[in-house]
């Protein structure tokens, strides 16, 4: 379904290819002949954001000779933030220390970026800083009184148009008997009279101007939503400021805190808990918690006690579909039309296989069939809702003209019929796709998203297409759902795409941006849309991949290799207004980077590289914090394998619930079936006793 990404801020379309070239020495050996070498000038380059160059490349043979007609390969290690062509222009995106790649192939024919190396080098570019344009001071409270402390924040933003976390913001008063502020934007008022307020950043500077007034307070209340709760439950705290009538001051500002007590005794100030600016308050660990709301010189306190969430279940291995000789990819279960369960896997890295499997009873799994298509990598598979329809992404086909193949799959005891394929403007290889009603929205190249009609199977036809305008941009992936889009771009974040159903008038055909989230690390690699059943709540879940350690051995076509190190994990967006994301939890597992994810019935279920394997977790109710130390985890599987493709390397792909047992595939070891237990305990496997 979603396949890999080959460094922290690489994204490309094979990432077999970024290893190929990234592993290569800067001069080989080609069957016994002298070794080549290729120059480039210039071999270092900086650039401002924004700005080109061309590089120039001279190879050389073994005598020293200049090879005049060899083909020089360019790619960038980087190319969401610095891109280069294959005449060698390079142009600068974002800001940044980066390496580009310049490759002769030892087949002339082979361009691609996994073709051999006959001769490597490297380029180093330098992207600077861009100059501020603007600081704006945000966040303004309506009112300002004597005696009370609040926060300002400065926005900056550079020439570029992008807003800038590393900029520094010095905070200065006009007066400083009637405010400070220090150098975090609190600001302290002391007295009543006008002052200004002054954010600079760089030679650029903002001014406020502010009425303190007198402090009318003479009392605080704070009401807690409830007095206990389970650790991860978010108890909302409301303060109120009152005057001497009794009536509520308007915009009194008011700070919580939170200290407690935790179960085992350790005192510790926040550390177990916390409460946000608004007064929700989630606590991590059980005990017994005190928060404190403050204004000025009056305060107000409340107890909560929360205990432990205990949601742990065991799991049941109930059955397998053995996958050992290669690599598994995604996989997808229906209903037939038959009435009977199937399940469909992927292959990767081999040679265009995928597998049927009837799954109507887990403990039995058959394999049916093994329709086999001309490429390496069979990435990703859906069935249609109706289940009588399955597509199939392509990689490295023989001919390179990718695209998708179209299956009959409504009753597959019968057989599964090729019912077409469609390559036009995809032959640069699709990594995924997903059907919605009659159309598959399919990735073109990791760069665009084609949208394809298939009322008639057996005869596609795109219908329409949407690409981002932004410089390097690469999308991994694309979910949709009552007529929205979900498509994941890397550093450009997820992007929301009216199709039908977000009522900004898009259609499959022409397709309606309707908001986008993007956080600072780049890694949005998958993305999953899902309504709270238990608060009604909009949440997408947005899943990391990231190599932060570099993909140094992951195996190529042989068998064994060793499990590389990965990072990432899932960022909760709320996304109830299409304007205004806000990320608000996260689910990471320490020890591992994650993959695929599916969300249903209030709990996740996220597949994880080595060794993270199978975790499901509880995401009912609102959701704050850091899931993972919160014990929502109910349930964790590692399918340990001696004889799988990497031996004992546990890597799941992606998870599907399906009629009450959770499917996944395993990366070396195949289709596996497991069923949550009513109580915790250590796994086991069907008919063993408890």
């Amino acid at each position: 379904m979603r396949g890999f990404r080959c460094a922290a801020l690489l994204a490309v379309a094979t990432c077999l290819g970024a290893w190929a070239a990234g592993g290569a020495p800067a001069t080989l050996q080609d069957d016994g002949e002298p070794a080549w070498t290729v120059t480039v000038e210039p071999d270092s380059v900086t650039l401002e954001v924004g700005a080109k160059t061309t590089l120039t490349a001279t190879v050389r043979d073994g005598d020293g000779s200049v090879v005049e007609d060899a083909s020089v390969v360019y790619f960038s290690r980087a190319r969401a933030s610095v891109g280069v062509t294959q005449g060698g222009e390079v142009e600068a995106y974002r800001p940044g220390e980066f390496t580009l790649i310049a490759l002769v192939p030892t087949d002339p024919e082979e361009t691609g970026r996994g073709a051999n190396a006959r001769a490597r080098a490297e380029i180093a570019v330098t992207v600077p800083l861009p100059p501020v344009d603007r600081v704006t001071i945000e966040d303004v409270p309506p009112r300002f009184y004597v005696g009370t402390r609040t926060r300002l924040r400065a926005t900056v933003v550079d020439v570029t148009g992008a807003t800038r976390d590393d900029v520094p913001v010095a905070f200065g008063s006009g007066d400083a008997q009637t405010a400070t502020i220090d150098g975090f934007g609190f600001l302290t008022l002391g007295s009543v009279g006008a002052v200004d307020i002054t954010a600079r950043a760089g030679d650029k500077a903002d001014t406020l101007s502010i009425e303190v007034e007198e402090n009318p307070t003479i009392a605080l209340d704070l009401d807690a939503g409830a007095e206990s709760g389970r650790t991860g439950d978010v108890i909302r705290f409301t303060a109120s400021a009152r005057d001497a009538r009794g009536l509520p001051v308007r915009g009194m500002p008011v700070q919580f805190a939170v200290s407690g007590e935790t179960a085992r005794g350790i005192i510790a100030s926040g550390a177990p808990a916390h409460i946000t600016d608004d007064g929700r308050f989630v606590a991590e660990r059980s005990g017994t918690y005190t928060v404190m709301a403050t204004t000025g010189a009056h305060t107000a306190t409340k107890t909560v006690s929360i205990v432990p969430r205990d949601v742990r279940r065991g799991i049941e291995v109930v059955g397998r579909g053995e996958v050992l000789d290669r690599r598994s990819s995604d996989l997808w279960v229906w209903e037939g039309t038959d009435g009977r369960d199937y399940a469909i896997t992927g292959t990767w890295g081999a040679d265009g296989h995928a597998f049927i499997w009837d799954v109507t009873d887990p403990a039995r799994i058959e394999k049916l069939h093994e329709p086999q298509v001309d490429a390496r990598t069979v990435n990703d598979v859906k069935v249609s809702a109706a289940g009588d329809v399955a597509v199939i992404s392509r990689e490295g086909a023989s001919n390179r003209r990718n695209g998708f193949v179209v299956l009959g799959v409504g009753n597959p005891r019968e057989g599964v019929p090729v019912l077409s394929e469609f390559t036009d403007r995809l032959t640069g290889g699709v990594h995924n796709v997903f059907i919605d009603g009659d159309h598959v929205y399919a990735l073109s190249a990791g760069q665009r998203v084609d949208v394809v009609s298939i009322e008639d199977p057996r005869n596609p036809e795109r219908v329409g297409s949407v690409e981002l305008d932004t410089p390097g941009h690469a999308v991994h992936d694309v979910w949709v759902t009552d007529g929205v889009a979900f498509s994941s771009y890397w550093t450009d974040g997820v992007v929301a795409f009216d199709v039908g159903g977000g009522g900004r008038g898009g259609t499959p055909e022409s397709p309606v941006e309707l908001g986008r989230y993007a956080y600072p690390s780049g890694w949005n690699h998958a993305a999953f849309p899902y309504k709270s059943r238990s608060t009604g709540t909009f949440y997408l879940f947005a899943g990391d991949e990231a190599y932060p350690f570099g993909a140094a051995g992951m195996e190529r076509e042989e068998r064994g290799g060793t499990p590389m190190r990965t990072a990432g994990w899932i960022h909760v967006i709320d996304w109830s207004d299409w304007d205004d994301p806000r990320e608000v939890a996260r689910y990471q597992v320490p020890e591992a980077g994650s993959h695929n994810l599916w969300v249903e019935d209030d709990v996740l279920y996220v597949g994880y590289y080595y060794p993270g394997g199978l975790r499901v977790v509880d995401v009912s109710g609102e959701l704050l914090g850091d899931l993972y130390r919160q014990g929502r985890e109910i349930a964790m599987f590692v399918p340990f394998d001696p004889d799988g493709f990497v031996a004992n390397a546990p890597f799941v792909w992606g998870p599907q619930p399906y009629k009450g047992h959770i499917f996944f595939t395993d990366h070396y070891s195949g289709l596996w079936a497991v069923r949550l237990l009513e109580q915790d305990g250590p796994p086991r496997f069907l008919g063993e006793p408890q």
